[in-house]
């Protein structure tokens, strides 16, 4: 075992340097005086960040360097990157002249895949905690890659939807985008809750 900050754990707290400064970007927006240039540089951070995700992940696993640090550091800043990215996406920053929040974002789905974080947070801890491995199931995957696609072409669609993101093509790719998230949380989190009964059962028991 290596030192605990080795670089793919440097590179995990990178992450969560640039996940501060997405949501500093995203928090001083407003669509009733738009400045384009804002949420173009926060996409071009949020996919930063997804980037290094994967490297970091990559380089514990070909350096052999996973750490205890790293396998509960990694998913929390993914956790605070997605979950912070749909939560500022239903603020009041995004809300038209209509009051329309034009990211198509509703504030029950950000319920939905924050409390399906927390879950399955809560879940991976309590299977651990009695000898049995919880790792990431396929819908989960899709989960992440989902989210990661639908934050920031959510945004670069708002961005310009004074220029080329106009009309109703625009309006229904945002929606769709939004709705294949919610779907693909949705069935995560049924998954991963009939993955867990035995082990709840088993935690039951002792």
């Amino acid at each position: 075992m290596t030192s605990t900050l080795n670089l793919p754990n440097k590179i995990t707290l990178a992450r969560l340097a640039l996940a501060i400064v997405f949501f500093i970007l995203i928090s001083q927006y407003s669509h009733l005086t738009p400045k384009p240039w804002m949420l173009d540089l926060a996409i071009a951070i949020f996919i930063v960040a997804a980037v290094t995700d994967f490297l970091d992940g990559y380089l514990a696993r070909k350096w052999n360097e996973v750490t205890r640090l790293g396998r509960v550091l990694d998913p929390f800043v993914d956790k605070v990157l997605i979950c912070g990215a749909f939560i500022l996406l239903v603020g009041p920053g995004f809300v038209g002249q209509d009051g329309h929040n034009v990211t198509e974002v509703k504030s029950w789905m950000v319920v939905l895949i924050v409390g399906r974080e927390l879950l399955v947070t809560g879940l991976r801890g309590f299977s651990e905690s009695i000898g049995h491995a919880f790792g990431a199931s396929l819908y989960g995957k899709l989960k992440m890659w989902m989210q990661s696609i639908a934050a920031p072409a959510v945004l670069l669609l708002v961005a310009h939807e004074s220029t080329w993101a106009r009309g109703e093509w625009a309006v229904w790719t945002k929606q769709i985008l939004v709705w294949a998230t919610v779907l693909i949380t949705a069935l995560s989190t049924i998954q991963y809750i009939l993955r867990s009964r035995h082990i709840l059962e088993e935690g039951s028991d002792q």
